[in-house]
């Protein structure tokens, strides 16, 4: 029997995997496909590589060399002696027996379910077109469209905006909600989506998607009208590309958690509880163990539908791995930082003003602009705004909102004053070098 079996070689299942066998625990991983999941294989790292390249031609040669150098690390880390890697997928038996593509039976104490999740693609006639693409789809196209539209305006909508705007795309953005990116600070969201707005990016915010139908235009062969209400005015758009970015969903198909007794929540997620052990009946217990076997199953990442971001599943599986080892650690889960790398970039850790008002939770905001700190303005990156929401009285930080060059830097030092309960003060006393961007953080009002 194996200490650990882990289905799926995403950052989650990876990362979990070589935690655990540096540990000493014999772990055995399931990955039918590239190991580095979506994140690494059709995700985070292709997206970034687009985000960083000048033009669509260099993006779509730089996007494999990245990806496949990346995912050569991967594999050397996983020939790790304590690690087995199994290219096969894998389904359940019972709790503790997991059975491959190739019929054979492997049984663990433990087993983590790292699968991960799938694009999410609303129902609406015409869906099926072959001009339809998720963002997989749309990392593949090897000709840039001349006019893409977007359905969506949540994390990758957003970050295909303003990627494929600067490559010269004429880029328009629909959205169902009256803001873009629901999780940021509603203040922050419509000062990005203005300076998106001034760089070119058409948006229909309250939009809701009708259907897509072939262009009837004879100019418009080989184009999609994407036809949507708006303030109940019907309007459409043409476009060559249209990507659906309506969010993702939980991947448990072919796992056969039915054997389980699994019943899963109304997003699909797979229930689990604080230590994302996976729950039945319901959420309400732990999945019972068989044979009078000791372990447990878990389920991270993605899959858990709590925090859909690879830094989130890579820390529930630390945990995990740590609760099978008996070691305590003290990871916030509730402090999970997040960035959008749109340009320029946004990101935010805690929560935004308007979740505290709605919470009734006291508070205090405060902001600061780059126009008025000297690298933003020797960067010429003088767009952007700081907005960190604290205790009265100046007292422990409760979270932070940016949007402007580097947020993601930004937010991640303040992530950590949060985590350790500083507050303002704590932070202005913190000296900071000088010229950077980061004092834009102690010079909020």
């Amino acid at each position: 029997m194996t200490d650990l079996l882990i289905i799926g070689a995403g950052p989650g299942g990876y990362k979990t995997a070589l935690h655990a066998a540096k540990h000493g625990l014999k772990v055995t991983i399931f990955e039918a496909a590239h190991v580095g999941g979506t994140c690494l294989n059709v995700g985070c790292i292709p997206t970034k590589t687009y985000v960083h390249s000048t033009s669509f031609a260099e993006a779509i040669e730089r996007q494999p060399q990245v990806v496949e150098q990346l995912r050569g690390g991967i594999e050397t880390l996983l020939s790790h002696p304590n690690i087995t890697l199994v290219r096969e997928k894998a389904k359940f038996v019972d709790a503790h027996t997991i059975e491959t593509s190739s019929g054979e039976l492997w049984k663990g104490a433990n087993i983590i379910i790292a699968t991960g999740s799938d694009s999410k693609l609303i129902p609406v006639p015409g869906i099926d077109s072959s001009n339809v693409v998720d963002s997989t789809g749309l990392l593949q196209l090897d000709t840039l469209p001349k006019r893409l539209c977007i359905i969506g305006a949540g994390v990758i909508g957003m970050e295909f905006a303003s990627v494929f705007n600067r490559f010269g795309s004429e880029v328009t953005v629909i959205e169902f909600l009256k803001e873009c990116l629901p999780a940021l600070d509603s203040d922050i969201a419509k000062r990005l989506r203005k300076q998106m707005e001034k760089q070119g990016v058409t948006f229909y915010m309250g939009a809701g998607v009708k259907g897509l139908t072939p262009s009837p235009s004879p100019m418009g062969e080989g184009r999609l009208t994407v036809t949507f209400e708006q303030k109940g005015k019907e309007l459409s758009v043409e476009a060559d590309v249209v990507l659906m970015a309506t969010g993702r969903k939980p991947r448990t198909e072919g796992l056969n958690l039915e054997a389980l007794g699994i019943t899963l929540e109304r997003n699909g997620a797979i229930p689990v509880d604080e230590h994302f052990r996976v729950l039945c009946d319901g959420g309400k217990e732990s999945l019972p163990l068989r044979g009078g076997l000791e372990g447990s199953l878990f389920a991270i990442g993605d899959v858990n539908g709590r925090q859909m971001l690879a830094h989130a599943a890579e820390y529930q599986g630390h945990h995990v791995v740590n609760r099978i080892l008996g070691i305590e650690d003290h990871i916030r889960f509730d402090v999970m930082p997040a960035a959008i790398f749109t340009m320029p970039e946004a990101a935010c850790v805690g929560p935004s003003e308007d979740q505290l008002k709605e919470q009734g939770t006291p508070y205090e905001c405060h902001k600061s602009f780059y126009r008025a700190n000297g690298k933003a303005l020797a960067m010429n990156e003088t767009e952007g705004m700081v907005k960190l929401c604290t205790e009265p009285g100046e007292g422990r930080i409760l979270s932070a909102h940016i949007f402007g060059a580097h947020a993601a830097d930004l937010v991640q030092e303040v992530t950590a004053y949060i985590t350790l309960g500083a507050t303002l003060r704590q932070l202005r006393e913190t000296v900071h070098i000088h010229p950077t961007l980061s004092e834009v953080l102690i010079e909020v009002n």
